[in-house]
């Protein structure tokens, strides 16, 4: 502004401090995931509600059927029922990971919460990134209490080190591709209530026509067949495998998915991965575009 004393121009400057400005640019794809993962875990921990199908439901599971179906149930080849389940519901509990990805994303959209990530110097991706690291985090936690909760029904490891390792680091595989599954789910569906509808429609038949809980052979040939050729059956065999449990014994006839369960397993875990990622990122670009 301008004022005049005695004749003269004089130029005041302004006193008043200058805008706030947001910084131009990204810091990077890999800072800008982890701000959105911290994000994601912080609200983990002030909402501990949604962290029920990662602690509650698993352990509910383990403790009924450990003690409610246990001694109805039998292994071919002998063994203890316990430690046969709990290969079957670490597998499931898994395959649920991608409820809770698809549930943040989807209330993120319902908050505005994705068109306020918009307005912000974000890397392309970091969003997507930044639920997946925080959701594989959390994946994280239902292994461990699941881990403890078998001890106390009397399963063990019998098997050593380095196939236990081998066995735990399967399940963290898996559970990163069922990641990506969320987010597709979480990027087509709009809203928490939709995903909860298509999350348990499509993942429970999932899990229940496989291994999990019962062994194949008990099945009709034609559900039999499915479940044989269902990853969730054979993780559920390569982690009983691994963790030295019992397990259905091998046949001459068995399909290459049941001979080779860890090698099966496997590809499908790059196949998820392969798929969903790429799809998953162009939905979401879809939708927060429309």
């Amino acid at each position: 502004m301008t004022t005049t004393t005695t004749g003269a121009a004089t130029t005041v400057a302004d006193a008043s401090p200058p805008a706030y400005r947001l910084p131009h640019r990204s810091r990077g794809f890999v800072h800008d995931t982890l701000v959105v993962a911290r994000r994601g875990l912080i609200h983990m921990r002030r909402q501990p509600e949604q962290l029920s199908d990662a602690t509650i439901q698993p352990i509910m599971f383990v403790l009924m059927f450990a003690y409610v179906f246990g001694g109805a149930i039998d292994i071919p080849g002998g063994g203890d029922y316990r430690e046969f389940l709990m290969g079957g519901i670490f597998a499931q509990t898994i395959v649920f990971t991608a409820f809770g990805v698809a549930m943040s994303l989807a209330n993120d959209r319902k908050n505005q919460a994705v068109d306020r990530f918009r307005s912000l110097p974000i890397a392309k991706g970091a969003v997507l990134g930044g639920h997946a690291v925080a959701n594989l985090a959390k994946a994280m936690l239902p292994i461990v209490l699941m881990s403890l909760c078998g001890l106390v029904v009397g399963w063990r490891i019998r098997s050593g080190l380095l196939d236990a390792l081998g066995g735990y680091l399967l399940l963290i595989g898996f559970a990163f591709a069922m990641i990506w599954v969320g987010v597709l789910l979480g990027s087509v569906v709009r809203t928490p209530e939709g995903v909860t509808g298509v999350s348990f429609t499509a993942l429970f038949p999932v899990t229940f026509v496989a291994s999990t809980f019962v062994p194949t052979s008990s099945m009709p040939a034609g559900l039999r067949t499915v479940a044989e050729w269902n990853p969730v059956t054979t993780l559920s065999d390569a982690l009983r495998i691994r963790f030295g449990n019992p397990n259905t014994p091998p046949a001459a006839d068995d399909p290459w998915s049941i001979a080779n369960p860890t090698a099966y397993t496997a590809i499908w875990i790059v196949a998820i991965v392969a798929v969903c990622c790429p799809l998953a990122i162009r939905a979401y670009r879809r939708s927060i575009e429309a």
